[in-house]
């Protein structure tokens, strides 16, 4: 049953990324409005489980020092993974720009999800309620940034069905990397405290370099929506964790 229960979060972003790219594939305008304003939400949703639920099931019982030392870790590796993709990209062929640049989005994806599926795995290893608000985090963020990917692969000259089959493939990274930790961790006794302290540098450092900036360079309307909706996001999934952690 802990394991089904593990296989219905994890695959909950991915089955509704997957239903949101497929509905908004034709309609660009429409899924340019909804990342706008969705990928907020979704920083918001990353920051309240990482402050609110991640970080203090890390420090429960350890030593804080330590604990932050993982987080600022957790930080900085997904920032090199980032400036690794980076510097590939720029390294390519430039005859070959749009094949580097689909394969780089698909690759890109890919990892993130397995990372994401990562998070998810370690938070069920914690108890269910903090594998529930880490899912929901990750699916806040996960379904604006996957159909935003699907309007990237479309505009590099990715053919519609071929860009569902490529998302599809991605997001049973999520399922499988989830599930994989969920099993090896129940027998292997990995060490919880630190990966929950690490994923919360991810988590932290998605919303803080990633989403962020991009509200400060937006008009100044829809800049104030925008922050509007990433408070929106912690207080939703700050009221998730409150909800959970209440029963």
């Amino acid at each position: 049953m802990d394991s089904l229960v593990v296989l219905f979060w994890a695959t909950l972003g991915s089955v509704f990324s997957l239903i949101g790219g497929i509905a908004l594939v034709k309609f660009k305008v429409l899924r340019k409005r909804f990342a706008l304003f969705a990928l907020p939400f979704g920083a918001g949703a990353l920051l309240a489980a990482s402050f609110f639920d991640l970080l203090p099931e890390a420090l429960e019982d350890q030593d804080i020092e330590t604990m932050l030392r993982w987080v600022l870790g957790g930080f900085l590796a997904f920032f090199l993974f980032e400036r690794l993709v980076s510097w590939f990209h720029r390294h390519h062929d430039h005859d070959s720009r749009n094949r580097t640049q689909r394969t780089m989005i698909i690759i890109g994806d890919t990892l993130h999800n397995a990372i994401d599926g990562v998070a998810i795995g370690i938070a069920f290893l914690i108890d269910v309620p903090t594998g529930i608000v880490t899912a929901l985090a990750v699916a806040a963020h996960e379904i604006p940034q996957e159909i935003g990917d699907f309007g990237l692969l479309l505009g590099k000259g990715m053919k519609p069905t071929k860009v569902i089959i490529v998302n599809l493939l991605s997001a049973i990274a999520t399922i499988v990397t989830a599930m994989l930790t969920f099993w090896l961790g129940g027998s292997a006794h990995f060490p919880e405290a630190a990966l929950l302290a690490i994923t919360a540098g991810f988590f932290i450092y998605i919303a803080a370099s990633d989403i962020i900036p991009d509200i400060h360079e937006q008009p100044r309307k829809i800049g104030t929506i925008q922050a509007a909706m990433l408070l929106v996001g912690i207080v939703v999934i700050g009221l998730v964790i409150e909800l959970l952690h209440a029963h």
